[in-house]
């Protein structure tokens, strides 16, 4: 997503990069999580630990040694006989008793043990579950083997998604948690696409696919900076290629080349034509990047589409005529269009701004939507009181949802709504809504949200 957008972004925000290789300029995100605008409205998961009690059994209230217990019957005259029976008679009683109190501390120190042990396991269920996203029953020695939500259902064409922690330097991600989103997505979409390649994106997602067993494929993605040489490109080719060395492509439905590239460089030259003279510098050091990916998937015996992604009017015409495929960052809030009528406002413009444009190009590239959604929240730094007619909200989101999904669906649209779960490091680095887009929040509860029911 990004604000520069002249022609549907009807208004100019401060610079936003969704590039998931930046690291943070202020990693503190306790402005994110403190922050008193933030939306509670979230259905709950199973994240909060919930601890039982443990019960433990007191073995020092033993009772009195049996020896504790003295014959009396050696210094009794033998005459007394009375004597006798009654310590006899005595010491009966107090053996019952002493054999009662034992079967009594046995029968409780069972008790005791088995409680403790269905308590434990309840509670290590639960602190298990709520220090994971995983869905409820998962088997963690079998990623296939999860419990469902029956609240997700499977209508996007696709989501876009990048793992949380996959920000150079720091490199937070990690295969269990890949795991949880890729069960959870694989209940909403059938496909997903990643912007970048660093910090082991591409092998965590295909590893991921192949631990759940779900029916997803992925656009795998290279995001390179115009100002480095092509040293971020080269890094994250080398990522993809071990990837697709290391678990194959059979889940991998291309690789998208650059991401808003055209967008951030004319920007910055101070330009807002895609054509003009920043927009054809641009490509050319995109172009050769595109075929130089074209040209690695040829040596590994792969025949796979390379496309690249940029905002909806920003694509360069040079760059189209050599790609198989397009992906356009479409945005109704960006663009201040109301609630009511951002569905038919996306349709229309990724119709005549993109799908025509590529129709009109020799090589006709497939056309798609990179990224649209509705924002949920703001945060207070970067706040704007005047941003666009309608709220972020989730009931505005799940309007979207309503006039959106099962349009696009049924007018072959292909499009990858923005995006599976809120990222709190765009929170601190961008504020606004840039945070709040997600499906889920990051601690992966879904939000308040009816999925309709529509096959993609």
């Amino acid at each position: 997503m990004r604000h520069g957008d002249e022609d549907y972004l009807m208004r100019q925000v401060g610079p936003y990069n969704d590039n998931p290789g930046m690291s943070s300029s202020n990693p503190d995100l306790n402005r994110y999580f403190d922050d008193p605008t933030r939306s509670t409205n979230s259905q709950a998961g199973n994240h909060v630990p919930s601890p039982f009690p443990h019960s433990s059994s007191n073995l020092n209230n033993m009772p009195s040694d049996p020896a504790d217990y003295q014959n009396l019957e050696g210094s009794a005259p033998p005459s007394n006989s009375w004597l006798e029976r009654s310590q006899t008679s005595s010491g009966k009683r107090s053996k019952w008793i002493v054999i009662g109190s034992f079967l009594t501390l046995a029968v409780l120190v069972v008790v005791g043990v088995t409680v403790g042990v269905i308590l434990g396991k309840k509670h290590s269920s639960s602190s298990s579950s709520s220090t994971s996203g995983a869905p409820a029953g998962t088997n963690s020695n079998d990623p296939s083997n999860f419990q469902k939500n029956p609240a997700l259902v499977q209508s996007f064409y696709g989501l876009a998604y990048t793992p949380l922690g996959s920000q150079l330097p720091d490199c937070g991600n990690s295969l269990t948690e890949v795991i949880e989103d890729i069960q959870l997505m694989s209940q909403l979409t059938t496909r997903i696409r990643l912007y970048g390649a660093d910090c082991n994106q591409s092998s965590l997602v295909l590893a991921a696919i192949q631990e759940a067993k779900v029916n997803v494929s992925v656009f795998l993605g290279n995001y390179p900076d115009a100002t480095d040489n092509g040293t971020a490109y080269e890094r994250q080719k080398g990522e993809i290629q071990t990837a697709l060395q290391t678990y194959g492509a059979d889940n991998v439905l291309g690789i998208t080349v650059g991401n808003e590239f055209i967008l951030d460089y004319i920007t910055q030259a101070g330009q807002t034509d895609p054509n003009g003279s920043a927009g054809n510098e641009a490509a050319a050091m995109l172009i050769p990047w595109i075929n130089d990916t074209r040209s690695m998937l040829s040596e590994m015996g792969l025949n796979l589409p390379v496309g690249t992604a940029d905002a909806g009017s920003y694509f360069n015409n040079e760059v189209l005529a050599v790609v198989d495929y397009g992906m356009a960052n479409v945005h109704p809030w960006f663009a201040n269009v109301s609630i009511d009528d951002a569905a038919a406002w996306t349709a229309e413009y990724f119709q005549t701004t993109n799908v025509d444009l590529a129709n009109s190009l020799p090589n006709k590239p497939k056309m798609s939507i990179a990224e649209t959604g509705w924002p949920t929240n703001t945060s207070t730094f970067n706040y704007d009181p005047n941003d666009g007619p309608s709220v972020a909200s989730v009931g505005n989101l799940q309007i979207f949802i309503d006039t959106f999904v099962c349009q696009a669906n049924a007018n072959g649209t292909e499009y990858f709504f923005f995006e599976f779960s809120d990222e709190p490091w765009k929170a601190v680095d961008y504020g606004g809504v840039e945070g709040y887009w997600g499906l889920f929040d990051s601690n992966k509860n879904f939000k308040n949200l009816t999925i309709p029911t529509c096959s993609a």
